[in-house]
């Protein structure tokens, strides 16, 4: 598999109520209830970002969920505190008519010890050896159709709509737009161009990664990231969201 090029920076996050006078911090979760998604990465990454804050993992009650429930058992107060993606659960709140800002605390794993990546665009190692400009023209593509989408986020959402009619526009668009400002627009996609990485990081990223999963062999930055399949920097810079 060769990494093309990352999108999103970690969206994972432990969300707490904000009237929760117990968990201020991630070196408050020890000894708490956790709800989360089964098989999800931030129940697979809750261990190591226990250890990293000094904290036994397995004084961490996890209870795992289903998706459509993460945020309701913490409304109700069923857990203390839910690992969660925050592009999906921020808007879920949003959704029933809570502030995700006010209404909760987000402790972000990247804030917490696991500086991460996220969302990107993966190719077999095959594809990318024998058709390097199919996988130059995909990822062009991509980079053409953030900018583009950003430039005008309502016509986006249209064309969204016509694919699922049942979806709330004005919570989509609220979401595509959380997304972008706050896990693509970052200050080292605005250094580097969108899609690029620091090669010292992604080492980072992959040691963290062969660790929590318990891999045999760590594979070089090289055998994981191939720049050469990016577009120009130039046209790979944050555009403003058109309002």
């Amino acid at each position: 598999i060769d990494f093309a090029g990352p999108y999103f920076e970690s969206g994972l996050a432990v969300a707490v109520k904000s009237d929760n006078t117990t968990i201020k911090s991630v070196k408050d979760i020890g000894g708490k209830k956790l709800g989360t998604t089964a098989g999800g990465a931030a129940l697979k990454l809750l261990p190591l970002l226990a250890k990293k804050n000094g904290i036994d993992p397995a004084t961490i009650a996890v209870t795992q969920i289903a998706p459509n429930l993460q945020e309701q058992i913490l409304i109700r107060d069923q857990v203390d505190m839910a690992a969660v993606f925050t592009a999906t659960s921020y808007m879920n709140l949003v959704a029933q008519n809570l502030d995700p800002d006010k209404d909760f605390r987000w402790i972000f794993y990247t804030d917490s010890g696991l500086d991460l990546y996220s969302n990107g665009v993966m190719v077999s190692a095959k594809l990318a050896k024998d058709h390097p400009e199919a996988v130059k023209g995909l990822v062009r593509a991509i980079n053409r159709s953030i900018k583009e989408v950003m430039a005008n986020p309502d016509a986006a959402i249209d064309l969204l709509a016509k694919q699922e009619p049942l979806i709330n526009k004005s919570i989509e668009k609220r979401r595509l737009v959380y997304v972008y400002k706050s896990l693509i627009d970052t200050p080292e996609a605005r250094a580097n161009g969108i899609g690029d990485v620091s090669d010292v990081r992604l080492k980072n990223n992959i040691d963290t990664i062969v660790e929590s999963y318990g891999l045999t062999r760590a594979p070089t930055v090289a055998e994981v990231f191939n720049r050469s399949f990016l577009p120009a920097k130039a046209d790979r810079m944050p555009v403003a969201v058109a309002q």
